[in-house]
């Protein structure tokens, strides 16, 4: 097993690098963190640097805390460094809100020490019980794969290595691998499976696992051929993490179910067939609108679609600044600190190269000639009007936004800069009519980020 994890460092390039290693101190990563401590100490990976990461998702008490010691103290006497963080009690104790924590923990670790992968200990029965999983739940192809070997920086090196083996390496090495007590609670779907589900099905087929194995290598081939025709579509439909709408819509609905499930499953979701069925139909019927909708897809995300984009975006933050009684006072020239941001007013210098009276940037030439001081920077309210730029009539701030093919989701982090509810500047969408410059502007604004 030792040279079997070496091989796997030097297919992927990673004999130098730093590692994280989901660590919980069960078999499978007690095994493999105690593999990689040996091979640190090889000639040939000298300067392989490798972090322990251990995440207390709070869930059992002072067992939970147990375990969490047993991590430190193994991962230490191994001369590994020990990384942990204990989850907030706010979280749902379910499968899926726990394993996007446990990932968001693995990330977190992966930009704190600058690292260049991270290893979980998924192993060639947790494949098996993962394409099973996925059958039961009513899969397509991309879900008979099963777990990837490696996806982005995530690597699994003891995949094609069985439970069994990793149990007697942990006896044959002395190891004393933490029992969660969790694991034999079969109120979750993936004990019951592997407890009572599989055992079952080993009394029909002795080698179910095996044969699942080889049915996520069948589907990985599939897939690979499916692969080659979809990849000159795809670079059409793809914009890094987000879906241009007016491709998507040109496709066929075989397809679009494909890439929606390649879509969910990047962001970390095991979504079934009838639950992408629900995202198609929901794009369907918002996918032309100019200010589109959301729709809920995690406890922590919202899928946003409009006749621009399909984008995944985060459950809104309360942001402390953004709320209806927030303002600043702008009484006089010079800088005001918003956050993280610096909105500045100064005069305009004349001879100062002067060419756009509006700007849609952060940076604009105005004319307060007929303005009356001190105006409010703060962010939008429920009756605010504007004069867009080129019009004498004012409209609700809502409709103007509309018009401009805002998202809705962006909408409440518009700075603006009014006179009590007319607002002068949508910072970075435009200027209102009242301040556009005829001849000479009287002062230049900016926001600086």
């Amino acid at each position: 097993m030792l040279e079997k994890v070496k091989s796997f460092l030097k297919q992927y390039n990673l004999q130098d690098k730093t590692i994280i290693v989901g660590f919980s101190g069960g078999y499978d990563s007690m095994c493999l963190l105690d593999i990689l401590s040996k091979i640190k100490n090889d000639a040939d990976f000298y300067s392989l640097k490798i972090i322990a990461a251990h995440f207390n998702h709070n869930w059992r008490g002072e067992e939970s805390l147990r375990e969490q010691e047993i991590c430190k103290l193994f991962a230490t006497s191994k001369g590994i460094e020990f990384y942990t963080k204990t989850a907030s009690n706010t979280i749902k104790k379910s499968e899926n809100e726990a394993r996007i924590a446990r990932y968001d923990f693995f990330e977190e670790a992966l930009e704190n020490y600058d690292a260049d992968a991270i290893f979980t200990a998924h192993n060639k029965d947790d494949n098996a019980e993962t394409v099973l999983y996925r059958i039961i739940k009513g899969t397509g192809i991309i879900g008979l794969k099963g777990i990837a070997q490696k996806r982005d920086y995530f690597y699994r090196p003891l995949l094609t290595t069985t439970r069994s083996e990793i149990m007697e390496y942990c006896d044959t090495n002395n190891l004393s691998p933490n029992n969660d007590s969790s694991n034999s609670d079969i109120t979750y779907k993936r004990n019951y499976l592997r407890l009572n589900i599989i055992p079952a099905l080993e009394k029909i087929n002795p080698l179910l696992k095996e044969s699942l194995n080889t049915l996520a290598e069948i589907a990985k081939n599939d897939n690979a051929i499916i692969e080659e025709y979809l990849e000159s579509l795809r670079k059409n439909v793809f914009n890094n993490d987000t879906i241009i709408s007016a491709n998507y819509k040109q496709l066929s609905k075989p397809i679009k179910l494909r890439f929606l499930y390649e879509f969910i499953q990047n962001i970390g979701l095991d979504y079934d067939y009838k639950r992408i069925n629900d995202l198609y139909s929901f794009i369907e019927e918002y996918i032309s609108k100019r200010n589109g909708s959301t729709m809920s897809i995690a406890t922590t995300q919202w899928l946003y679609v409009d006749e621009k984009i399909i984008e995944v975006i985060p459950r809104k933050q309360n942001n402390p600044l953004q709320t209806s009684n927030f303002e600043i006072i702008i009484n006089a020239e010079g800088e005001y600190q918003v956050g993280t941001q610096k909105f500045v007013i100064k005069p305009y210098v004349e001879n100062e190269i002067f060419k756009f009276p509006e700007s849609t940037a952060n940076f604009a030439y105005v004319d307060f000639s007929n303005i009356n001081i001190p105006l409010t920077l703060r962010y939008r309210r429920d009756g605010d009007i504007i004069t867009p730029f080129g019009m004498t009539g004012k409209m609700k701030l809502k409709k103007y936004l509309n018009a401009k093919g805002i998202n809705r989701h962006k909408r409440d982090e518009i700075l603006v800069l009014a006179e009590e509810n007319e607002i002068l500047w949508a910072v970075g969408i435009g200027i209102s009519n009242k301040i556009c410059v005829t001849k000479t502007p009287t002062h230049v604004i900016e926001v600086i980020q």
